[in-house]
């Protein structure tokens, strides 16, 4: 059951990072999840170029979570409970972005496509100060990562594409979608 929830939701999140994509965007997608409705969402934003340097800050899950600070309370009357939040995202979270929702009470992430480059859930947590050590958050990897490699890879394979051109994500991503 919850395999099939997480594909759902995963596929929202994965509408988001095509709008991204669609708007020339790195295809990051985000859906936060609350008694099972979208209460926040985002994509990733800054990264199409139109000749300035691309923007690290506007990432699918910090625009998420700034969407859930908005909102106090679900649509059917219920207050939001962060901790009782789940939240899907088409890429492997980064340091920042994990330190965030960390930090926001989210005790459950789901992502589709690994980092290799600069994924952050794969850090010690155990090795961490006590606020994020004690955490308790659970990470699900891998769910729809073949939908969402499909975009990573489009991304990377376009001529225009300035954003992680050469990188070892671009690399790899690329590899991953020739197999």
């Amino acid at each position: 059951m919850q395999l099939l929830e997480d594909r759902c939701y995963m596929e929202l999140a994965l509408s988001e990072a095509a709008r991204a994509l669609k708007e020339g965007e790195f295809p990051v997608g985000c859906v936060i999840i609350f008694n099972g409705d979208v209460v926040a969402s985002g994509s990733r934003k800054g990264t199409a170029s139109h000749g300035k340097r691309p923007g690290e800050i506007d990432h699918a899950e910090i625009r998420a979570l700034r969407a859930l600070e908005k909102v106090t309370t679900h649509h059917k009357g219920i207050d939001i409970v962060p901790e009782e939040c789940l939240l899907y995202c088409t890429m492997e979270p980064c340091l920042m972005c994990f330190g965030a929702i960390i930090l926001s009470g989210i005790k459950r992430v789901v992502y589709a496509f690994e980092d290799p480059m600069g994924g952050g859930t794969s850090c010690d947590i155990e090795r961490l100060p006590t606020l994020y050590r004690n955490s308790g958050i659970t990470v699900v990897p891998h769910v729809l990562r073949a939908e969402s490699l499909k975009l990573f890879a489009r991304f990377f394979s376009r001529e225009d594409n300035q954003y992680w051109r050469n990188s070892s994500l671009e690399q790899y991503t690329l590899e991953q979608a020739n197999q």
